[in-house]
């Protein structure tokens, strides 16, 4: 059996939609007895509408960066925690402060803070009817079971710049995965390689080939440790650092077949 994990903003999600050409071979994998999930970034309750919405099928999730692992019934087979403490000491980074939100991702809920117009968390949750519960920033300290923390800033350097400094001074407990303008920040340990082995453990797939495709930076710790596969729309240093990189999702999967 074969296991195909991909990242969906910029690899299976491309200007506005998902390419008849990837949803044929998703179609075709499944059918040859093999499993297809999405491994991304953003919060199940984000994600999973839009699939379903372009018609895509799937056996798993793996969410916030590896945080958060369902299988095709939805049910929860692993679960990351940041510490309360960190979630408070991210918050009061003044870089961090910059961020346009403070989203702090629950099994099944959003809890936002600190957030401007530009902020496209809530634009998110009411195109997708996503749950989110608004606090004080004087609550982030309460927040419990919380799998990732994420930000979004105006310009990617400043992303970039803000994990530096949160990875620097709280590495112990949390690692900052820039992405673009967003930042996700997640437990120690906790990111799209784990979250792989993690999922092949809790679903009995222990041995399958896993073929893994991303597009971004914190797409590149699952690139590097299942030798995986980029877009020929990467930037090139994503590229430089993938097996190989193919027009969309659908062609690497009818290649790998």
């Amino acid at each position: 059996m074969k296991v195909a994990a991909s990242d969906y903003d910029g690899t299976l999600f491309r200007k506005g939609k998902i390419d008849e050409e990837t949803l044929q071979g998703v179609r075709k994998w499944r059918a040859a007895g093999n499993k297809f999930g999405v491994i991304s970034g953003r919060d199940y309750g984000m994600l999973v509408p839009q699939l379903r919405a372009f018609g895509l099928e799937f056996d798993y999730t793996v969410c916030n960066n590896g945080g958060i692992i369902r299988d095709a019934e939805e049910t929860v087979r692993f679960q990351a925690e940041i510490d309360p403490a960190a979630l408070v000491a991210i918050a009061e980074e003044p870089l961090a402060q910059k961020s346009f939100h403070f989203a702090f991702s629950a099994a099944d809920v959003t809890y936002l803070c600190h957030h401007s117009e530009g902020s496209w968390i809530e634009r998110e949750a009411k195109e997708w009817d996503f749950p989110i519960i608004y606090i004080e920033e004087s609550e982030i300290g309460t927040l419990t079971k919380i799998q990732q923390f994420s930000m979004g800033f105006p310009l990617p350097a400043e992303s970039d710049a803000c994990a530096a400094v949160l990875n620097a001074r709280l590495g112990a407990k949390i690692h900052a995965y820039p992405n673009a303008c967003s930042l996700d920040i997640t437990p120690t340990g906790i990111g799209k390689d784990q979250g792989i082995r993690t999922l092949l453990s809790t679903m009995g797939w222990d041995g399958a080939e896993v073929f893994a495709i991303g597009d971004e930076t914190n797409d590149l710790p699952m690139l590097k440790a299942f030798d995986g596969y980029t877009l020929t729309t990467a930037r090139e240093e994503i590229q430089k650092q993938a097996k190989e990189a193919f027009p969309s999702v659908g062609a690497m999967l009818l290649t790998c077949l």
